[in-house]
């Protein structure tokens, strides 16, 4: 057995370069193909199938019978070969029966092989066929025979483009095969509507070449393309434009990190010495890093495979010579912009004056790219399928992150609804713009506390574009989230210090970090990324209390950073009442360390929990004592008091935030709270949609932290609300709830001209 993938691709390469050079007929050429894998990888049996009209058709083999080839089809997703071509994935099994999917075929006389290990052929990110390997024997195959078939596969690919069998449907083209309007449903990452032409983000670079003929001259070739792509993403991270430094600066520095990485390097060079041209070494890498992007679940991690990709794309431009991008051609026109996924660098790139949104085949909202997107003020949607079988260059497109829908080549009637949508939004902005100094006070003269909830420095922006009262809830781990190593006590320090001098006199609540769960940062050693139910899981302030040295990190930050003010800060899902005692003694420790080495300090400390278990609401006769505010969390509490995790689609739209359950638990809080003299407010989605919010404030809550986007509309909605009403109205739905609350809550508001929109 040869001692690397890299030395038994090349093996095999070397025998195929002479076949694909020849002039025989492309039969002839895969008939040899099978016969020189077969021998190379020990294998009894080799096979390709090409896909064709939809269908797995078996093209040549070694081992299996002669009479099988063009006659055995299997469809997509049938027997070992459809799945594996179905989902881009690799088989390796030493016993094929085994397998669920396992169907056996009897004229191709299969039976007595039971090894089986297969790759897909892809051909512009399109999975083209499938090349299958057996054996007699029980063994799986091992990792560098796998990595040897995947790098032919790749040359595969070229000698059957090149041989016409491919079909064309499986190709990509960017003509949509209809002309008529059609709606496209996405995620929502950023919001907000835009109108332009569509344009991709790059054309297509199809490699060509494969098999290297001198393998020095390729690597020399990928060496002074690291070096120019280097260049750019220092010159772009340079030329940045967004008025003050934030997190999306921090976004670059963990992209222009991914550049330099030693590792993504060696493994292209690894590539280039299996045989590969510097363009198919390139390629090669990038589809092993789709393929473990396929397998990752965690979000954060699977964003930073994007990153890679992306610089992938850079890479093999510069290196191909292809270097135009719709950037450097320059945006003609209003723009939307079409990608399957971005990186940050790239969208810096677009000129922002013509650049109206962005369609992404993937993206997430985690993902750096959205961020950036953020911070530019771009609308985003993202998870839109079928863009390049659906939309061609240069159609209308209208986008509508608002609804979650991108519409195609729109008819006039679409086109003149969305103006008019669109009339409405900038109108309604405007009037609620008006409605920025004046105060949230209801009718019958109670003022509510409306405040924002941020994460990231430019955040600190809406409390003068809203007029809020302040800053209810600053998530600190955002932080954490977008840098590619923990963040230092002196960053973090200077990042607080900065949102407390952009609020001024308002104040800003610090929730202290909550990672862990679905939040695992891939500097840390969590093991909470591989938990059944991380939503319940070893996060938030159980980490941090276990992680000391990293609270204390920010404890010290903070105090240091509120220096001569007021700092509030809260702990994140507090459980019990012991867990805030520790929280709080551990800031109290650092508060007279910091005291003994003569530094300045806060003038006040105000301490709050975040209400999100329901357990805690058991013990607060303890835990109110201790408390000087409390905030509810009613996006984790809601999952947590029904069961019902929010991730699931299928349960999403499920349990109602006004249901009698959550009322009934709210008002329960609430009455609990008011004789100890502990405010309560709501910091979750619900507190951001007037109807909820119009019910909260019926329960009697009066501090509100919402989204920046949703100040208007909820303070709209307080100033034509008489609370007294109200409150009366509410206890008595309680007391014999209806079974759609929802309704019942609407046709009140309706009926006593309450604005909910």
């Amino acid at each position: 057995m040869l001692a690397t993938a890299a030395a038994s691709a090349r093996e095999i390469l070397v025998r195929l370069h002479d076949v694909m050079a020849s002039r025989m007929p492309a039969q002839a050429k895969l008939n040899q193909v099978v016969n020189i894998i077969g021998e190379e990888t020990d294998s009894e049996v080799c096979s390709i199938y090409l896909l064709r009209e939809g269908v797995l058709e078996l093209f040549a083999t070694r081992g299996l019978a002669q009479e099988a080839v063009h006659v055995t089809k299997l469809a997509l997703g049938e027997g070992l070969v459809g799945t594996l071509a179905e989902r881009a994935e690799i088989l390796n099994l030493d016993e094929a029966a085994s397998h669920p999917d396992f169907r056996y075929m009897p004229e191709t006389g299969e039976e007595r092989f039971h090894s089986f290990a297969g790759v897909p052929i892809i051909r512009r990110e399109r999975v083209v066929g499938v090349l299958a390997v057996q054996h007699v024997d029980q063994r799986r195959y091992q990792d560098i025979e796998i990595e040897a078939l995947q790098t032919v596969a790749m040359v595969l690919s070229e000698l059957i483009a090149n041989a016409g069998l491919i079909d064309v449907a499986t190709t990509g083209a960017h003509r949509p095969q209809s002309t008529a309007s059609v709606r496209i449903p996405g995620l929502k990452l950023v919001d907000g509507m835009g109108q332009g032409c569509a344009v991709f983000h790059q054309p297509r670079i199809v490699v060509e070449h494969t098999v290297a003929e001198d393998t020095d001259a390729e690597r020399h070739r990928v060496y002074a393309a690291f070096d120019k792509m280097r260049e750019q993403i220092e010159r772009m991270t340079r030329e940045a434009e967004f008025g003050v430094g934030g997190e999306h600066m921090e976004v670059l520095e963990t992209y222009k990190m991914f550049a330099y990485d030693e590792g993504w390097s060696r493994r292209i060079n690894e590539a280039i010495d299996s045989g590969l041209t510097a363009e198919a070494a390139i390629e090669r890498v990038q589809q092993r890093t789709r393929q473990r992007m396929r397998q990752i679940d965690d979000p954060l991690l699977a964003d930073r495979m994007h990153d890679l990709e992306d610089l992938s794309n850079r890479l093999l431009r510069i290196v191909s010579g292809q270097m135009g991008t719709a950037a450097q051609l320059g945006l003609r026109q209003d723009t939307i912009l079409i990608a399957r996924n971005l990186g940050p660098a790239e969208l810096l790139e677009y000129d922002r004056r013509r650049l109206k949104g962005v369609v992404l085949e993937e993206g997430s909202l985690t993902a750096h790219v959205t961020i950036v997107a953020r911070a530019m003020g771009v609308p985003v949607l993202g998870r839109v399928r079928d863009v390049r079988r659906l939309i061609a260059e240069g159609d209308v497109l209208l986008l509508d992150v608002t609804e979650g829908n991108v519409f195609v080549r729109p008819s006039a009637a679409m086109e003149e609804a969305f103006e008019a949508k669109l009339a409405v939004r900038q109108k309604r902005r405007a009037a609620f713009a008006a409605l920025r100094d004046l105060p949230p006070e209801t009718r019958d003269g109670h003022r509510v506390t409306l405040m924002v909830n941020a994460g990231l420095r430019d955040d600190v922006a809406a409390l003068d574009l809203t007029g809020a009262d302040g800053i209810g809830l600053f998530r600190t781990e955002f932080q954490f989230l977008v840098s590619a190593t923990l963040p230092q006590r002196e960053r973090q320090q200077r990042l607080y210090r900065e949102v407390l001098e952009q609020a001024g006199e308002r104040p800003v609540v610090f929730r202290t970090i909550d990672i862990g769960g679905d939040k695992a940062l891939p500097y840390l050693n969590v093991e909470a990324g591989t938990e059944e139910n991380p939503a319940m899981g070893w996060r938030a302030l159980r980490l941090a209390l276990e992680r000391d040295g990293l609270m204390k990190a920010q404890a010290r930050a903070l105090l240091e950073a509120a220096a001569g003010r007021t700092l509030n800060v809260m702990f994140p899902m507090v459980s019990e009442p012991w867990e805030f005692s520790e929280a709080k003694a551990l800031f109290e420790a650092q508060r007279v360390f910091l005291a003994g080495r003569g530094k300045r300090l806060p003038t006040e400390i105000r301490y709050g929990a975040m209400l999100e278990v329901p357990a805690l609401a058991e013990q607060l006769d303890l835990l109110l004592p201790e408390v000087q505010f409390l905030s509810v969390g009613t996006n984790d509490l809601t999952q947590f008091l029904f069961a019902a995790d929010r991730a699931n689609p299928k349960l999403a739209e499920r349990y109602d935030w006004l249901s009698a359950a959550i009322l009934r638990f709210l008002r329960r809080v609430v009455q609990a709270a008011r004789p100890a003299g502990v405010p309560v407010a709501v910091c979750g989605e619900m507190g951001g949609r007037p109807l909820e919010a119009m019910a909260l404030i019926g329960l009697g809550i009066d501090r509100l932290s919402i989204t920046p986007a949703a100040v208007g509309p909820v303070k709209a909605m307080i100033r034509s609300l008489d609370r007294a009403e109200l409150g009366t109205f509410v206890t008595g739905l309680l007391a014999r709830p209806p079974r759609d609350m929802r309704a019942v809550l609407t046709e009140w508001a309706v009926a006593h001209g309450v604005e909910l929109n």
